[in-house]
This record gives C-alpha cells, sequence and structure tokens, in this order.
C-alpha cells in the first residue's frame, strides 16, 4: 500500500515538473508539495472560489480542464471574463499572500480536476522553495525570465560572447584603469600603453580623470600631426570626457557610445575613477560593431553611405536580440541610431539651404517619439519654428516645407517609408510656428472630434530630435498645462483607447482573425501605451516613453510598485515577442508584420502572453473605473 502511496506522490510530482514555477523547484520540495495535495472535482459552471468565501481559501492547480475569472458573480459574459487558466496553472496567489478574500470569481468553464492545496501548507511552501516564492511575488517576472533563458540557450555561443546589458559597469570592469600624470610626456604615456597593453590612456590628477588618449587619436594627433614627443600628454587629449557610476547599467554605456561616437567610458564614483569601459568589453566587435555604425553616420558624405548604415542598423539588432539583449535597451538603441541617421539626413539637406536661417526644431512622433521602435516603422515627423515679431509663419513654412520633403524622401530611402496617413514634416499641417501648434493642440483637446483623438495618440508622444530643442520643449510644458485642465478630453481618449481589448478569449486562449493571427501591435503594445498615455497627460507629466510614463505616475495615482512592475513586464514581454517576430519575419525574407500566430509559440510563450494580456486588461480595467468608461 505504501509502494502505491509513494508512486502516486512521485508521479504528481512529475506531472507538475512540466510546468512553472514546478519545473524550478527543487525536488525535495516539490514531493513535500505532492504530498499534501488533494485531487477536487468541479462541474461546468461550478464556482471555485468567490469574494463571498472568507474563509478556507486554498492554492488550486488545474490538472485538467479551464477555469475562468470574472469580476462577478452573474453568468459569465466576454465583458467581465479577464483571465482564463489551462492545465498547469495556479491561482489565487494575490490573495493567499495577502491573507484576504479573492476580489474575482473563478469558475469552471467544462468539467475541471484541480491539485489542491491548504492555505497553511502554501505559505509553508513558500518558506520552504525559494523558486516557488519568487514565483508567487513576481509571477510575470519570473516567467518572463524563465522565457529570456529558453532564448538565449538556443544562441548558447553567441550569448556567451555578449556582456548582459543589465549588468553593473562595476561588474564589467576587468582590470584597474592604466593612468598617468597630465604633465607625463606623450612618449611616456605611449610606452605605458604599449607595456600595459590597453587601448586609451587616462590622465589623472588627484584620483580625478582629466584627458583621454586611444589608439585611434594617436594616429591623427601623433603620427600625421608629427608632434613632438617631448610635450605634455594632456595637450593632445581629449578632454570633453563621458563619465558613467559604477552602478549604472551596461546598455547606458552603449547608448553613450552610439550618441557621441566613441569607444570608452569612464566609471568614476564622486569625480574619482575607478575604471574604463571599452566597446569590446560590451560586444564582440565583429557582431555589433555599434560605435562604427554610429561613427559612419556621423561622417556620412552621402545618402548611399547612410542607406548601408540603416541596413547595418537592422542588423546590429538582429544580432543584439539574438545575443539577448533585453527589449527595454533594444528599442533604446534601435532609436538612438535612427536618431542619428535622420539628423545626419537633416545636416546634409541643410547645407546652402535657405532654412538653415530658420529657427527650427525637428520632432520625432509616435514610436521614435516614445523611444519605442522596432525593426518595423514607419515615418511620424513635424517640423516646430519660431517666429521673429512682424513675421508670417506662411513664408517660413514655403521655405520649410520643400526642405522636409527631401528629408522625408531621403528617410524612405532608408527603409523607413513614408506614413501613409501623411503625418509627415513635409505635409503644411505639420510644419506649423509654437503658437499654430499650441492652437492646433488646444483644438484638439476642447473639442475632442474623433480625428483629434487619433492624432493626440501620435503627436502627444513628440520629443526634439533635431535643432532649436527649446521649442519643443516650450511646447512640452504648455502641454503640460493645458492637458490636465480638460477632463472631459481624457474621458474621451479613455473611451477611445477602451475599444481595443486585449484578444483574450472565452472559449480558447487567444481571439485571433481569420488568418488566425493577432496583432502584437494593436492589441498587446497599444492598450498599455494608451493608458499610459492619458495618465500622464493627466498628472502634466513629462516622459514621452511608455515604461518612463508608467513609472512616472505610480505615486501621484496611488498605483503600487508591483502593479507598475507587473504592467512594464507585460508590455516588454509583448516587445520582445515582435522584435523576435521580425528577426524571423527577416531571416525567410519576409515582409515585415506584427501579426503571430499564437500556435507557433511555444506553451511558456503563450502562457506569458497570455498573462502579459491580463496586465493589460487589468490596467484598462483601472482606465476605465476612473473614467468612468
Amino acid at each position: 500500500m505504501a509502494e502505491s502511496v509513494n508512486s502516486v506522490i512521485q508521479a504528481t510530482a512529475d506531472h507538475l515538473a512540466q510546468y512553472a514555477p514546478f519545473d524550478q523547484m527543487e525536488r525535495e520540495h516539490l514531493l513535500w508539495m505532492a504530498q499534501k495535495l488533494t485531487l477536487g472535482y468541479f462541474a461546468k459552471g461550478e464556482v471555485i472560489l468567490s469574494p463571498e468565501q472568507t474563509e478556507n481559501v486554498r492554492f488550486f492547480v488545474i490538472k485538467q480542464g479551464v477555469v475562468q475569472g470574472d469580476q462577478g458573480v452573474s453568468q459569465t459574459t466576454e465583458e467581465s471574463t479577464w483571465l482564463e487558466l489551462h492545465e498547469g496553472e495556479c491561482f489565487p496567489l494575490g490573495a493567499l499572500l495577502a491573507s484576504r478574500p479573492v476580489t474575482s470569481t473563478y469558475r469552471a468553464n467544462s468539467d475541471v480536476f484541480c491539485y489542491v492545496l491548504p492555505a497553511e501548507d502554501f505559505l509553508q511552501l513558500t518558506r520552504l522553495s525559494e523558486a516557488f516564492y519568487d514565483f508567487c511575488t513576481r509571477r510575470i517576472a519570473n516567467l518572463l525570465e524563465q522565457s529570456q533563458h529558453i532564448i538565449q540557450a538556443g544562441y548558447s555561443k553567441a550569448s556567451a560572447e555578449q556582456q548582459s546589458m543589465r549588468s553593473n559597469l562595476s561588474a564589467i570592469i576587468r582590470r584597474e584603469p592604466v593612468s598617468c600624470s597630465p604633465a607625463s610626456s606623450i612618449r611616456e604615456a605611449l610606452q605605458m600603453m604599449q607595456d600595459h597593453g590597453v587601448g586609451a590612456m587616462i590622465a589623472v590628477e588627484n584620483g580625478i580623470p582629466q584627458g583621454i588618449l586611444t589608439l585611434h587619436d594617436v594616429l591623427s594627433r601623433v603620427a600625421l600631426a608629427e608632434i613632438d614627443l617631448a610635450r605634455p600628454v594632456i595637450d593632445i587629449m581629449s578632454t570633453n570626457l563621458t563619465t558613467l557610476p559604477p552602478h549604472a547599467p551596461a546598455h547606458e554605456a552603449a547608448l553613450a557610445m552610439a550618441k557621441e561616437g566613441i569607444r570608452h567610458v569612464l566609471v568614476t564614483d564622486n569625480r574619482r575613477l575607478v575604471g574604463v569601459v571599452s566597446e569590446k568589453d560590451l560586444f564582440s566587435l565583429r557582431r555589433v560593431g555599434l560605435s562604427q555604425i554610429s561613427t559612419t553616420i556621423r561622417h556620412a558624405k552621402t545618402l548611399a553611405s547612410l542607406k548601408q548604415s540603416a541596413r547595418d542598423i537592422q542588423q546590429l539588432a538582429r544580432n543584439m536580440l539574438a545575443q539577448g539583449v533585453a527589449a527595454e535597451q533594444l528599442t533604446q538603441i534601435i532609436t538612438t541610431l535612427n536618431d542619428l541617421l535622420t539628423t545626419r539626413i537633416i545636416e546634409l539637406e541643410l547645407h546652402d539651404s535657405p532654412a538653415q536661417d530658420i529657427d527650427f526644431c525637428w520632432l520625432a512622433l509616435g514610436s521614435e517619439g516614445r523611444f519605442e521602435q522596432t525593426l518595423n516603422t514607419d515615418q511620424d515627423n513635424g517640423i516646430i519654428f519660431a517666429l521673429k515679431e512682424n513675421e508670417d509663419p506662411a513664408t517660413l513654412r514655403d521655405v520649410l516645407l520643400p526642405f522636409a520633403k527631401r528629408i522625408n524622401l531621403a528617410l524612405a530611402e532608408c527603409g523607413f517609408p513614408l506614413c501613409g496617413g501623411d503625418v509627415m514634416a513635409s505635409n503644411p499641417k505639420w510644419c506649423l510656428s509654437l503658437q499654430e501648434w499650441q492652437n492646433t493642440f488646444d483644438n484638439w483637446i476642447y473639442h475632442g472630434a474623433p480625428m483629434d483623438l487619433l492624432h493626440s495618440t501620435i503627436f502627444f508622444d513628440f520629443r526634439p530630435l533635431y535643432g532649436a530643442a527649446h521649442l519643443g520643449t516650450k511646447l512640452r510644458e504648455w502641454l503640460q498645462t493645458a492637458a490636465p485642465k480638460n477632463s472631459r478630453f481624457l474621458h474621451q481618449l479613455a473611451v477611445n483607447a477602451l475599444r481595443n481589448r486585449p484578444p483574450l478569449g472565452m472559449v480558447r486562449d487567444f481571439v485571433t482573425g481569420k488568418d488566425h493571427t493577432i496583432d502584437l501591435k494593436m492589441n498587446g503594445i497599444t492598450p498599455f501605451v494608451d493608458a499610459a498615455r492619458i495618465y500622464s497627460l493627466a498628472i502634466g507629466g513629462s516622459q514621452t516613453n511608455t515604461l518612463q510614463r508608467l513609472r512616472e505616475i505610480a505615486a501621484p495615482l496611488n498605483i503600487s510598485v508591483r502593479d507598475i512592475e507587473a504592467y512594464c513586464e507585460a508590455f516588454l514581454f509583448i516587445q520582445l515577442l515582435r522584435l523576435r517576430l521580425h528577426h524571423a519575419q527577416n531571416e525567410k525574407g519576409e515582409t515585415l508584420s506584427n501579426r503571430v500566430d499564437p500556435d507557433t509559440l511555444n506553451n511558456l510563450d503563450r502562457r506569458i502572453l497570455k498573462e502579459a494580456f491580463r496586465q493589460a486588461r487589468k490596467l484598462q480595467t483601472k482606465l476605465g473605473l476612473d473614467y468612468q468608461v
């Protein structure tokens, strides 16, 4: 008899070990849990848990069948259903951790068998198993990490060569910095570089860096210049130093290298030099070459050269994705390089153009304005210009429009398609003076026609990209004051946003179109983007990036840090799926799109995608309650 019981426990543990988080638990903890479990049966339509149940709330793991959660005890409807749980999934974590009743009703959508664990044993298990506790307190983050591990395992050779872009710079520094005195001769500094085998020499005085000389500098500043090697090395050093603190993540160093076209970042603590991080420390140069791309863009003389750089950016993004760089950092790097490309096109077109005599600013809109570009993006841009006294805006617009048209066409040749909605700087409607932009935004806010609401979802994500940035700053400050004053406009935006629901199904995991696909951008990313924008406008926020907006609204709106983190993780996972989808489409030579067949995803990614959509629906539920939609 004992052997029979033991075999049942072993079989139960084996079954659970197929699913997260049980696949991450130590065997002894899983067996302990299996011993404590009982098996429960629930007929179709039967309520398993409800808010009315104030005592004896237990932990359930679905063995067979489908469980749905809704926000009422009446018959489940499409509107009330907010989650659907399948084999291997568990509930209700939040209620058990907080020792409170559940806030939703869990109902059997078919005949359901569940493993059932008493609350006291659930809490004991969180103390026994670190993996189980981590999952219960950080469910979506935990699942996302497991998915990321699977992705990186598929690229084991590449990821072995790749620093984690989330690592602190202090963890990347490989050696003590090699330095000299600013008064050291050039000959002495070069000899030290040779002796130590380093690519950069730092001049330090009282522990504080004063200048840097790299091997790249030696050719132009020493050899070709035929300079006297007895001169102080500080005379030929770059003194405009880029520094970051030891706790800064690696991706910030990568962004700095891309923006400034450099290969070294100094790591300083209270201004004192503690290390040097080079591009070689961050990437395998033959795989990534981030600074080469940015340097090539900065020095490009022709559109043909920039077209090649655009292709290099695409290849760089694919390589970094394969090497496990996180979605947040990757989209920032893509956008930063695209910014540099756009800036160089503007500079080339501005040469000998009458537009150079106008005080203007090129605005990035939409996903570029939010720093959220992927491999599949079109153009969204505009121009804001300043007027001198008694100056006619139409006269300046006549000068700027042909100039903007050349830029839009050049960007199209570089792989950024012209906007189908004509949201581009070459459209007279989007080439406006500061006062005209304010009047336009004011009209949208106080009239709120359908097209006004659509435009606001693109234009209110603007940021200055090139030129007179103070004009963009003034427009942002104006919007921060104007938008919160009109609650009717914010309500209309909420109504509009809630028309686009995450594709969670009642009968199956996802609601798909006729082609059995779901749109990861429209139905996945957009609910987070829209909600974050509305809340940011409501508090007079200054951010345009969705993640930064979500983090910015937490304190003013009294949203828990845990909820904000869950929203951010959900958003990032869907963004990661988009990047992976575009990568796969590129590899196959297919046209890039945001539509994916959920059946092509592995079980873990399907589960995380469901959880991400649930988080989107949860955020939308809050939006609906706050704006009474």
